[in-house]
């Protein structure tokens, strides 16, 4: 997978299309990731034991990588990425503005 948890990412597709959001999970066998305040679900939940209350939890579901677009840190606007090797190591750099990611 090309993101990592912590990527700023934008949606390309879906309900939520434009909006943009910070990766919270990656799921890399399902090839999905959790973008914060992107596919808000609902989950109605009953009130199990004492103290604890029943009710409607809204959380952040899943979306699949395809659907969204890591963001340029320099230039704030979607960009593929690229991966090169720096003194050894492989990188992830933005491939509009060859910024190292």
């Amino acid at each position: 997978m090309f993101v990592k948890t912590g990527d700023k990412v934008k949606v390309l597709a879906g309900k939520d299309k434009g909006k943009q959001g910070t990766i919270l999970k990656a799921l890399p066998k399902q090839n999905k990731v959790v973008v914060e305040g992107i596919n808000i679900m609902k989950k109605h939940t009953r009130p199990t034991g004492m103290g604890q209350e029943g009710g409607i939890v809204e959380t952040e579901a899943p979306i699949h990588v395809s659907n969204v677009q890591l963001i340029d840190p320099k230039t704030d606007e979607p960009t593929r990425v690229g991966y090169k090797f720096e003194d050894g190591k492989k990188v992830r750099y933005a491939k509009k503005s060859g910024e190292t990611l």
